[in-house]
């Protein structure tokens, strides 16, 4: 997250009076206003190929992308295509079954893929642009969490390890199939819940892994944070998988960018610890609740979201410091 910051901070800030939401605040996507009630929500992601089955690479790919539309408190309208693959390799069907894995998982969100990019690349790699729409007034962003609102979780973590551990072999088939069952779930119920009960503080877990992007919603909007670690929902076999060691790059390095803002009580385990800075891929939404509306929300939640865990609270404190006990 450093070296990204050390990028971004050549990215001058936009002076269109239109754009509501820029690379300033790190949100999910960038929001463009059209009209009084009508704002355009705009996003990209893509990576390298996850898990082995090159369909259900395509539907975690897809719900990935539109996940940033969802924690805007948006609807999707659309999307694009963006692909690279090795064109010696195009005769053996893989791309096809990523590119059929993709657009069922878009028709599933309601929308379709109206075209795209594609590029020749030895290293695959496949998502989305994603276009959405929300009324400026109904917005989430990342700047509006407060002191006394309740952080909910909407999915376990733990995919990077998975991850890593099923391009090592040594992952088991039961836990290969619940990670890759989350990832290729949308976040379109647990935003929708979101969206009736008013909250307007959010974001969705990715790259940067639940503390990672829990920092950045509390540094936009001022405030700190205390965790419970142990209420955090973990994906079946992660656990166990942290404790051998093996997390991917990306999460490591996560956890060292954090080191000045997380307070760790002494008595958690470093595999948990790990783990709650783990790098994921289409993780659920984190949102910043008012105490009045959550057990409604829970209530909204329920069925309808992998999980809906209540993991911490925001409090008065260093904008983007997080006490994890």
């Amino acid at each position: 997250m450093a070296e990204l910051a050390q990028v971004l901070r050549h990215v001058f800030p936009a002076e269109d009076p239109n754009v509501l939401v820029d690379a300033s605040t790190g949100d999910d996507a960038a929001v463009y206003l059209l009209e009084t009630n009508r704002a355009l929500v705009v996003t990209t992601d893509f990576f390298t190929p996850i898990v082995d089955d090159p369909y259900q690479y395509g539907q975690i790919a897809v719900a990935n992308a539109l996940s940033d539309i969802y924690a805007m408190g948006a609807r999707p309208l659309f999307a694009l295509n963006l692909l690279a693959f090795p064109r010696a390799k195009l005769e053996e069907g893989t791309l096809e079954q990523i590119v059929r894995g993709g657009a069922e998982k878009a028709r599933e969100a309601g929308i379709s893929i109206l075209g795209g990019h594609s590029i020749d690349d030895a290293e695959p790699k496949y998502g989305l642009v994603a276009i959405g729409e929300v009324d400026p007034r109904e917005m989430t962003t990342n700047s509006a969490a407060r002191p006394g609102h309740r952080l909910v979780l909407t999915k376990a973590i733990g995919t990077g390890i998975i991850a890593t551990a099923i391009k090592a072999g040594t992952a088991e088939k039961g836990v290969v199939d619940s990670a890759t069952r989350s990832m290729a779930a949308l976040n379109r119920e647990a935003a929708q819940a979101m969206r009736e009960m008013g909250i307007r503080a959010a974001t969705d877990v990715t790259g940067f892994g639940l503390l990672g992007h829990l920092r950045q919603m509390l540094r936009a909007s001022g405030v700190a944070a205390r965790l419970e670690a142990a209420a955090v929902p973990l994906l079946p076999g992660a656990l166990e998988l942290a404790a051998t060691a093996r997390f991917p790059g990306g999460t490591l390095r996560n956890l060292a960018d954090l080191r000045e803002d997380v307070l760790f009580t002494e008595e958690l385990p470093e595999a948990r610890r790990t783990l709650l800075a783990d790098a994921q891929t289409s993780g659920g939404l984190l949102m910043s609740v008012p105490g009045e509306v959550l057990p409604d929300l829970l209530q909204r939640l329920a069925g309808r979201s992998e999980v809906a865990a209540v993991i911490g609270e925001v409090v008065e404190g260093p904008p983007g410091r997080i006490r994890v006990f």
